[in-house]
């Protein structure tokens, strides 16, 4: 099984793939580490901030690292904001149907009720070393931006989150 996580910034991704790694004990891939992996060794000129072109450039090889995992019959979560929205359409029915896909957004309201939570928890599982460009109102682009881009299988949090991701854990 593939657990294919996505969402906007600072939506918990990282730390859900965490308490999924600590559940099931499956391995977690984050498309962060590949991303930093990539820019730093000089295979890449992008930089972190490029992430429309960083898209096109690690999903080819996220989705194939996706399809050797399902084909080895090994479990990997995979989490990270470098998905595109036709993501499927990278795989066969064999492979999609061994792969839970998962994407989190937050509401306005949520977000507005929630804004310091979000910021203190930005580094719970890795470290942000400069969050300045976290705004309420940046975090709301964002947050619609994947609204409208995966209506399907969305978790949305907008109350509590972690009965949010609780309803997750409990359902997998």
């Amino acid at each position: 099984m593939i657990i294919l996580i996505t969402g906007a910034s600072h939506t918990g991704k990282t730390v859900l793939a965490q308490k999924l790694l600590e559940k099931y004990k499956y391995p977690y891939l984050s498309i962060d580490h590949l991303k930093m992996g990539l820019i730093r060794s000089g295979n890449t000129e992008l930089t972190p901030c490029d992430d429309k072109e960083l898209t096109g450039y690690l999903w080819p090889i996220v989705s194939e690292i996706i399809k050797t995992a399902i084909e080895n019959k090994q479990n990997l979560i995979v989490e990270g904001c470098y998905v595109p929205e036709d993501w499927r359409t990278w795989f066969g029915e064999e492979y999609l149907s061994e792969i839970k896909f998962i994407c989190l957004v937050m509401t306005d309201e949520y977000i507005d009720e929630h804004f310091a939570d979000i910021v203190k928890h930005g580094s719970d599982i890795e470290a942000r070393l400069d969050d300045s460009d976290c705004t309420v109102r940046w975090i709301k682009e964002v947050n619609s931006e994947y609204i409208g881009r995966f209506q399907q299988d969305q978790i949305v949090i907008d109350k509590d989150y972690e009965s949010a991701i609780n309803s997750i854990l409990n359902n997998d």
